[in-house]
């Protein structure tokens, strides 16, 4: 339920939360905000949406042409990189239900009545996924739910295989490319996957064109290669994909899926549930449409599915923009978003495009008056986001020992709406972050976003039910001066390579909550027209946007000394450190329990005995890990980044510009400490050791990730190794720290 304006601002003037925060903002920044022009933004949409815009079409490559024109037009110094990449499209598909009863899915989106974009169907691209794999195959149809580990427990105990079967899931709870790649492990030979009005139609909003959610004949593209492997180009992991790169053969890329995939409708969809016979499905599976849900399994329900793909390389446009530092220049800071989507492309993501465009228009408006930033700027448009973050990847791949040594920060935006500000990244910037938003006013309310933000997590914190977590945050927001928490980065957008493969700082930025793109994500309806009228009215979301990660790039650019606060990066470590430790503790337990109701016959007792139950998988025996290095690295780590942050306060300022700058390069190096070259366990293109994305959570992150997955995949002496490698990471981290203290206090 949506709290009217009136309420929040009650709620804030009643915490004390207004006052004198926020509008501390510098004349620079004050003349950026000048320059910042909605309708602007939304004439860039319009046409930069006008067209299907996928990789490889020809709206994509004239846009990327525009961009390269405009930002030459604002004063940079700007050129397109190109790679030539593995990026499949369709040559032919078809997906039919053979039994009981013949039907065809559609598999294209017809137009919408009052969006004139969606009638613009030339060149677009039909129901499709990237690097799922080609073939032809009929078998029996069994429904997976969303397609997670824990469905397929279910079905287990319900006698259900997925061996030598096609698959239908939702989708929702976790990543797109998990429920193929889960599919194909435990042996079905082909996937549907589809959109349940219970997730994002009419269970609900009104459907598109009335309301924002999904109408009944939309669908969901995307990819579904396996990027908790590696992201980037199948073909060169770890190399740029330059036309001189050694690539591997299409069948040896281990991102590459074996089994058909294709993304229907629920319109579509209903056909094949309804199908279904066997077990109706417990109520976990259950979704909104209007029929009753059964596993299927059985010969009662066929289906044919076929796709054929034109595997060949495709050439993609990266456009670079750059202006020059004029102290620093070779310290970079780099801010970038894609401008792909799978078909237009208008929330996801060229709402945040154009608010980096925005961005980049008015420090060129600036620097026509004067303006020379300290530090390099390097503005990033990518291209082949929606793949596997081709265009970013093959680019930080092909730069990696040049942005090794000059990169400061890589700040990340993608699709943005109306609502309220989400920020992930380096935790060493979550104080710089906190100063941006108590700056930046929000478009609704008239107070600032950090205000607003601070009364949000207030509210969900005191909810009925509300988790450990949201009560944590809810008592950060409470107190004025606690800085409010930002969120670890996982993937799913362009920040990935940056952070989690070379190690530099990223953060990653955006506006929503309350404008709904959900209902048209991925699909032809994701348009200028559905954009402006239901995810950010006005685009004045976008001018935040813009003001926000304007302020972030100026003030780093332009600081003389670091920005980083290591405070709240040593306290957010040592909460996760206690995070590993109660996941230890609670495995144990559920094992002890768990292994104590089957001795005991409570499930078969427990269980109807009307249908077929068998035990559940017997839970592993969890021994105690050795995590004492893990527990002194976040110790040392705690005690030196309060003896930094509190010298920084005391004698920063009054250091010579010799001391300042040699404090700022070693601050900007020290993130990089946080990998190791090993990486992750079998999955080595991932080196940061505090943050990564699950191999079972796709987007999700996980932290301190060596351990905990470790743990979660009950690989016991892998929890040992990399409880002592991820300590060796953080004692490094401190000790550099422990020297910028020394070089502050006069060492």
């Amino acid at each position: 339920m949506r709290r009217s304006t009136s309420s929040i601002l009650a709620l804030i003037a009643a915490a004390g939360l207004v006052g004198p925060a926020f509008g501390q903002s510098s004349d620079l920044e004050k003349r950026f905000d000048a320059q910042i022009s909605p309708p602007e933004m939304s004439a860039w949409m319009k046409d930069q949406a006008s067209e299907p815009n996928h990789v490889s079409s020809a709206h994509d490559k004239k846009n990327a042409e525009t961009i390269l024109a405009q930002f030459k037009s604002w004063g940079w110094d700007a050129h397109i990189e190109s790679f030539q990449v593995l990026y499949p499209t369709p040559i032919s598909e078809s997906l039919e239900l053979v039994a009981p009863t013949p039907f065809k899915a559609t598999l294209t989106e017809a137009p919408i009545p009052g969006d004139d974009s969606s009638a613009r169907t030339k060149d677009e691209l039909p129901a499709y996924v990237a690097f799922q794999g080609d073939g032809d195959v009929t078998a029996p149809l069994v429904y997976v739910n969303y397609g997670m580990p824990a469905d397929y427990d279910a079905l287990a105990r319900m006698g259900v295989s997925v061996k030598g079967k096609i698959v239908i899931a939702r989708y929702g709870v976790g990543w797109r490319g998990l429920k193929p790649k889960l599919a194909q492990d435990h042996g079905a030979v082909g996937c549907i996957i589809y959109s349940d009005p219970h997730d994002d139609g009419y269970a609900v909003d009104d459907v598109y064109p009335k309301g924002a959610a999904r109408p009944a004949n939309g669908f969901q593209r995307g990819s579904v290669a396996d990027m908790p492997l590696y992201p980037g180009d199948p073909l060169t992991p770890g190399v740029g994909a330059t036309d001189k790169a050694k690539r591997l053969k299409r069948e040896d890329a281990a991102t590459i899926l074996k089994i058909p995939v294709l993304p229907i409708s629920y319109g579509d969809a209903t056909h094949f549930l309804q199908a279904l016979d066997g077990d109706v499905v417990p109520p976990s599976f259950r979704g909104s449409l209007p029929i009753t849900y059964h596993v299927g399994g059985t010969d009662a329900a066929k289906v044919h599915i076929a796709v054929k793909s034109d595997w060949s390389l495709k050439t993609i446009y990266d456009v670079v923009a750059m202006m020059k530092g004029s102290t620093f220049p070779d310290q970079w800071v780099l801010r970038g978003n894609h401008h792909d989507g799978w078909v237009f492309g208008a929330s996801d993501p060229i709402s945040g495009h154009v608010a980096m465009m925005a961005e980049a228009k008015a420090i060129g408006g600036l620097a026509a008056k004067g303006y020379k930033p300290k530090r390099t700027l390097v503005y990033l448009s990518w291209d082949a986001e929606e793949p596997m973050l081709l265009g970013s990847t093959e680019w930080a791949e092909t730069h990696a020992d040049e942005l090794k040594a000059k990169g400061v920060i890589y700040i990340n935006t993608d699709g943005n709406a109306r609502g309220f500000l989400g920020a992930e990244g380096s935790h060493s910037y979550e104080h710089l972050v906190n100063q941006v938003a108590g700056d930046v006013t929000d478009p609704q309310t008239g107070v600032s976003v950090e205000q607003r933000l601070r009364a949000a997590l207030m509210v969900e914190g005191s909810a009925p039910g509300a988790g450990e977590r949201a009560r944590a945050a809810a008592k950060m927001a409470a107190d004025p001066s606690h800085d409010l928490p930002i969120g670890p980065l996982g993937s799913g957008s362009d920040y990935s390579a940056f952070i989690e493969h070379l190690g530099l700082a990223a953060l990653n930025l955006g506006y929503g909550g309350e404008g709904d793109s959900g209902g048209v994500y991925h699909s032809a309806y994701d348009t200028w027209e559905h954009h402006s009228r239901f995810v950010d009215p006005g685009f004045a979301y976008a001018g935040a946007l813009a003001k926000t990660g304007g302020r972030l790039v100026l003030r780093i650019a332009d600081a003389d000394l670091p920005l980083q606060r290591y405070g709240n990066f040593a306290e957010t470590v040592s909460t996760y450190n206690d995070e590993l430790k109660k996941l230890a503790d609670g495995k144990r337990e559920a094992a002890a329990s768990q292994a104590k109701l089957i001795a005991a016959g409570a499930y078969k007792l427990a269980d109807d005995p009307t249908h077929t139950n068998g035990p559940p998988n017997l839970l592993a025996t969890v021994p105690y890990f050795n995590l004492a290095p893990l527990d002194n690295a976040v110790d040392h780590l705690k005690r030196s980044a309060k003896a930094y942050d509190a010298a920084l306060a005391a004698k920063g300022a009054g250091l010579t510009p010799d001391a300042k700058a040699k404090l700022f390069e070693l601050n900007r190096g020290l993130e990089q400490t946080l990998t190791a070259e090993v990486g992750l366990p079998g999955r080595p293109w991932y080196k940061n050791l505090v943050y990564a994305p699950g191999k079972f959570t796709g987007y999700g992150a996980k932290t301190l990730p060596g351990v905990r997955e470790a743990i979660e995949e009950e690989r016991w002496s892998d929890a040992d190794k990399y409880a002592v490698l991820t300590a060796q990471v953080l004692e490094t981290y401190a000790g550099k720290l422990d020297d910028a203290t020394k070089l502050l206090n006069g060492g």
